[in-house]
């Protein structure tokens, strides 16, 4: 079995720091603090796993969510390096730490060597540099090297993390980060080269990779987490949400990598570390879904406005998955299937939200499916969704009488959609909150970075084909030297795919994010994000996604799970076959695509909602087809926006697509909210005769563009740049303010400036 390791030095608050190596006489809290006394020889782990209950199942089980955001941050060809880490820390370790391992220090020594290595990023010599970078590496990683399990790879990462967040590690990272994204020679010889390969970049992934790990750790709360980290938490979202960085936010500065790559100067950005991290870096400054929800209702509550009547996530986790809308090749199908069919027992529908009711993290439901199957191409549920953290986030367990009663009828609350009454109240007070502050970064530059992004995301998509001007996202995927076997041909393959599916996921999020967030803090700072998505042609972007077999990408299994991170470092590797490689893993679905399909939905109803003119776009490039189409993934959160999305167009499509699809019309009006004064299925609506859309557009510009002026324009606030008045009249009419002490001297100023100085009449008026 695993051989056990002492756990790591929590402190007092959590578990207790190895006072002495693994069997010792006690448990320490820190050096000299007596916290439990046991028999010599008893294991430390022994009385770590019947400590607690919260403790044990951390401690035991790894978190799931987390070892795949973890894998997703390395590509399969970044395996080698890491016992390449491990041997750098081993290496300079042992000059200084003889007899023990890093497991069996106690926390002062911990914090030593830790504060060695950061020396270490000061030495001029670059090869130097690198190694001690990738010692810190390994500690960020949990020094798998000691460790029996994935569990056990968590919980020394945690500890390290904050334990490198403590001395300053990630502040000097970014300076070195700095000078990677400034570092001409580097660029103009990625720039000259034919082929760029995984080594171009290998400076700047050991760093994205320590960044990343710091970001993604301390972001998330855990059980048994001390008040110091609870503090160095919310102290380190604070700052990277904070101008500091080159007077801008963190987050600017990777928007600045991003725009750089898609430039051409910086071929060799290792552009999926990039965008994983600004996604994470987005995420901890401003919150996810849950933060956005709490922070809504805060607003309200202060503007004197009525509670929401539901709340959406809780809605959508206990909609059901309607089967889609036969096609004619389906309705044959089912007709010579029927007779096989009909002595067996009527058979729920199975189909992606099925999980729910054998997920571990959900009570057990006894109800039956309402509809019955009519599709058999309907997918089989999976016992664990990888994200459903991010897509809905995961429910805590109740016993079945606390979970929440659906009535009969419609799952949404009706609403009356009031007219946004625009008026100027002036000067204003302008809060300083993370959003305000990442705005106010990004508006100079806001409309590159949205074509960088959806640049990024068109070279990613499965639908788009290999042009020689297109921007190359594999510099930090492929490997010097090409494979020369079949087996390596198909794991690079994979890896490749992996790799897109990664960055659309990151992009998508990215997106939702920033639209959502703008959104909570000013309209017209959502206004002006969208309006660059619509003008960079994001539209019709996330329409070609989405013209293709959608059932293939959401269940594509491009994944290899022996080789993910951190089960390819504590666990022996079997021996890698094409057979098993074409068989993929073991999961029914990519929950990764699934969440990035679900973004790209949500994006595309944020573009359109309430916007006749980009509600025409969808029609002009036959979107209804294509949304049709994406029904067939029976998850109710997919198809709530996808019927949204044909909602919103129903009015222009016409009668007969209206009289030939009532079986979509029936979904939406069972699933979709309904706005009483909202005419969306006969199209009798004044607004939604399509006439003057481009003077909607114009005038929605302006607004925007007289909001940030308003708001931002220096000019404005700086009398310095304030244009000069040149005509005499105007001028003299002026009233000036004169101060206080100049009054007073007046007589004064008038004998000494004026009546003792000669002058002479004809040359002024000449």
């Amino acid at each position: 079995g695993p051989r056990p390791v002492s756990p790591p030095p929590w402190g007092s608050a959590g578990l207790a720091g190895a006072g002495g190596p693994v069997g010792g006489s006690r448990l320490a809290g820190g050096p000299g603090t007596p916290l439990l006394a046991l028999p010599r020889g008893f294991p430390a782990v022994t009385w770590l796993v019947s400590a607690s209950s919260s403790l044990r199942a951390c401690w035991e089980k790894p978190d799931c969510f987390l070892c795949a955001s973890l894998a997703e941050l390395y590509s399969y060809t970044e395996g080698p390096e890491f016992l390449l880490n491990r041997k750098c820390f081993e290496e300079d370790f042992r000059i200084h730490v003889r007899d023990k391992k890093w497991t069996e220090l106690d926390k002062n020594q911990h914090r030593t060597h830790a504060m060695r290595l950061l020396d270490g990023l000061e030495v001029t010599a670059r090869e130097k540099r690198l190694r001690v970078a990738r010692a810190i590496l390994y500690v960020a990683q949990g020094t798998f090297g000691e460790c029996g399990s994935e569990a056990d790879v968590q919980a020394w990462m945690r500890y390290n993390i904050f334990l490198l967040l403590e001395v300053g590690t990630f502040n000097a990272l970014v300076e070195l980060l700095n000078m990677e994204i400034d570092n001409s020679a580097a660029c103009s010889s990625a720039v000259r080269k034919p082929a760029i390969s995984l080594a171009d970049s290998t400076d700047l992934r050991v760093l994205l990779n320590i960044m990343y790990l710091i970001v993604e750790t301390v972001r998330q709360e855990a059980e048994g987490d001390k008040a110091e980290w609870k503090t160095m938490r919310q102290t380190f979202r604070a700052e990277l949400g904070a101008p500091l960085y080159n007077n801008e936010p963190f987050s600017v500065m990777l928007f600045g990598m991003v725009t750089k790559f898609c430039s051409g100067h910086a071929p060799h950005f290792p552009m999926k570390k990039v965008l994983l991290l600004l996604w994470k870096t987005v995420l901890c400054t401003l919150g996810g879904f849950e933060e956005l929800q709490s922070m809504k209702a805060e607003k309200r509550e202060i503007l004197g406005l009525p509670p929401l009547p539901e709340d959406s996530i809780k809605v959508i986790r206990n909609m059901r998955a309607a089967s889609p809308p036969a096609s004619a090749s389906d309705l044959i199908e089912q007709q010579q299937k029927r007779g096989r069919r009909e002595h067996k027992a009527l058979i729920k529908q199975d189909n992606l939200d099925a999980f729910n009711e054998r997920d571990p993290y959900k009570a057990d439901d006894s109800r039956e499916e309402e509809e019955e199957n009519d599709d058999d191409n309907s997918l089989e549920g999976e016992t664990f969704p990888l994200e459903r953290d991010e897509v809905m986030p995961p429910p805590t367990q109740h016993p079945p009488s606390d979970r929440i009663a659906c009535p009969k009828g419609l799952p949404w609350a009706p609403k009356v959609r009031l007219s946004h009454l625009l008026w100027h109240q002036g000067e204003e007070e302008v809060e300083q909150v993370p959003a305000e502050i990442l705005y106010q970064g990004l508006l100079p530059s806001l409309p590159q970075y949205m074509i960088a992004l959806l640049k990024i995301l068109l070279a990613a998509a499965p639908t788009s084909k290999a042009k020689t001007d297109s921007i190359n996202i594999l510099a930090d995927v492929l490997p010097e030297e090409m494979p020369t076997t079949v087996l390596q041909s198909m794991k690079l393959g994979v890896d490749v795919n992996r790799h897109k599916e990664i960055i659309v996921k990151a992009i998508s999020a990215v997106l939702l994010l920033l639209l959502k967030h703008f959104k909570l803090n000013h309209i017209y700072q959502f206004e002006y994000m969208a309006q660059h998505l619509v003008f960079a042609n994001c539209i019709p972007l996330i329409l070609k996604f989405f013209n293709q077999n959608i059932m293939s990408y959401i269940t594509a299994k491009n994944s290899i799970s022996v080789l993910d991170y951190p089960y390819c470092v504590v666990h022996e590797l079997p021996e890698l076959t094409a057979e098993s490689l074409e068989a993929g893993d073991n999961n029914q679905f990519c929950w990764r695509n699934l969440f990035s399909c679900i973004n790209l939905l949500r994006i595309l109803n944020k573009l359109t909602k309430w916007k006749h003119s980009r509600t025409m776009m969808l029609v002009v490039f036959k979107s209804a087809p294509i949304l049709k189409r994406a029904l067939k993934v029976k998850q109710a959160m997919m198809q709530l926006y996808v019927l949204k999305l044909l909602k919103v167009q129903t009015k222009y499509l016409g009668r007969q697509w209206r009289k030939s699809n009532m079986k979509t019309m029936s979904a939406i009006y069972q699933k979709v909210r309904h706005r009483l004064n909202d005419d969306w299925a006969y199209g009798n609506d004044l607004d939604a005769r399509p006439w003057d859309f481009q003077a909607e557009e114009c005038a929605l510009r302006a607004s925007i563009e007289r909001f940030n002026s308003r708001r931002y324009d220096r000019a404005h606030s700086n009398p310095d740049f304030l244009p000069v008045d040149n005509c005499l009249q105007s001028v003299l009419g002026q009233r000036v303010e004169l101060p206080e002490d100049f009054q007073v001297n007046y007589d004064l100023w008038l004998e000494r400036e004026v009546f003792s100085r000669p002058i002479s009449w004809e040359e002024l008026l000449q």
